[in-house]
């Protein structure tokens, strides 16, 4: 005869579950399921036993039924009923409840120093030592979900920040600037590093700032939310009412990359009328409350630095103004290899690099569209593959109408001098 008697879970139990659960533990890692999933199990009135002795709760054993499958999220003991049966008695228990509720097939993921390692396999259960265990934290939860998706936003895909090609210059510059101070921010305080919270990208039209702004919440792995002044100008009360909704919305969420793209239209010189001055002040003063809040950045993108308000851009507002520039030669030579290996052509990149100083990607993917056109024409006419020449791209290259001017490139080079800070 045992000492225990066992029986259903019911809810006035679940605070002395969490006390069990708190106490039984003996790995030295968290275990696979949290106590979240155990609490939400239980609550659905999935099966869970406990034992209890003299009116004391000292072991439970909670399931959670997938269809013909369930999971056994937690066996937690008492650390004084430990070695004598109890966790055999409470897995038979519950194996009888799950198996009564249509269940074909029980699993259990522990660590291997965790409470009832030895119940399991007592109990017939079969270990898998050559599994390995994979897991990864979304950054969303399910209202921050529902909040993304009415604002438009989302959580970029993976990899994104590897595939910026080239710029090695800018992309160490924003990944020890911005983004490591964000993804490891205790190692950052322990250095008295402060994370920064806003940043201005400026360059030429057409060089990857919005890119690089994806990128980075990519890298971080946080959701991405794109404001746009037109968007917001049609909110009611106008441009200045559609800033301060926006930035209170996004005050929900617990991690975000905003990013403005031609953050000049709303941000540029107060020149005394009324409009432009309310739209700068409440832009300046919802960067304020957004600064004030952990797990967020925002970045605003321009081409155009000169126009910018100067109070806009002032110490203590953003923490970076960092400049990108056209795609150096190690990115065109990236973007010329991408686009003929999807055109199949053998031609060599190097012949095309320097022929493209100055040329943005969109420019570089017009060009290398323009010869896949022809020469898919070419077959049509002639009834065979054409094989594309460097000749072809260098004439499609020269046909171009570049969208940087040499004014352009100009302005930019001063502009780093006046305005970047790094």
């Amino acid at each position: 005869m045992t000492d225990w008697q066992l029986r259903d879970f019911v809810p006035s139990d679940l605070e002395e579950l969490v006390r069990l659960d708190d106490a039984s533990s003996t790995a030295h890692q968290p275990p696979v399921f949290a106590l979240s999933d155990v609490v939400s199990a239980v609550s659905a009135r999935n099966p869970a036993v406990v034992a209890v002795v003299s009116g004391r709760i000292v072991g439970a054993a909670v399931g959670r039924v997938e269809g013909d499958q369930a999971w056994l999220l937690r066996l937690a003991l008492d650390p004084t009923w430990r070695g004598r049966g109890l966790g055999s008695s409470l897995i038979s228990e519950l194996e009888h409840r799950l198996v009564t509720a249509g269940v074909r097939r029980i699993r259990a993921l522990l660590p291997v120093d965790e409470t009832g390692t030895a119940a399991f396999a007592n109990s017939g259960f079969t270990a898998r030592p050559s599994m390995t265990l994979f897991e990864k934290s979304e950054s969303v939860d399910p209202h921050a979900a529902t909040l993304l998706r009415e604002l438009g936003g989302a959580v970029p895909a993976a990899g994104l920040w590897q595939q910026v090609a080239g710029m090695v210059d800018e992309k160490r510059l924003i990944e020890r600037r911005v983004v490591l101070p964000l993804a490891r921010p205790a190692q950052a305080h322990a250095h008295g590093v402060e994370p920064p919270r806003a940043v201005v990208l400026f360059g030429p039209p057409g060089t990857g700032k919005t890119t690089f702004a994806r990128a980075v919440a990519s890298r971080l792995a946080w959701p991405f939310v794109e404001l746009f002044p037109s968007r917001m100008a049609a909110a009611e009360g106008g441009l200045a009412a559609g800033i301060s909704a926006a930035f209170q919305r996004i005050s929900e969420l617990e991690r975000v990359v905003v990013f403005i793209d031609e953050v000049e239209e709303i941000a540029a010189h107060r020149d005394g009328g009324l409009a432009s001055v309310a739209v700068v002040n409440e832009l300046l003063k919802a960067l304020v409350s957004f600064r004030e809040q952990d797990g967020r950045l925002l970045v605003c993108a321009t081409n155009s630095v000169r126009l910018l308000d100067p109070a806009f851009l002032r110490h203590g507002r953003f923490d970076y103004v960092l400049p990108i520039g056209p795609p150096d030669e190690a990115a065109r030579s990236a973007m010329w290899e991408r686009h003929l290996k999807a055109s199949g052509e053998g031609v060599a990149a190097s012949a095309l690099v320097a022929a493209s100083a100055n040329l943005t990607p969109a420019d570089i993917a017009h060009a290398a569209r323009t010869v896949s056109q022809q020469m898919f024409e070419r077959s049509i006419d002639e009834g065979e593959r054409g094989m594309a020449t460097a000749a072809d791209y260098l004439e499609a290259v020269g046909a171009l109408r570049p969208t940087l001017s040499a004014d352009m490139v100009r302005d930019f080079t001063e502009d780093i001098a006046q305005f970047a800070r790094t």
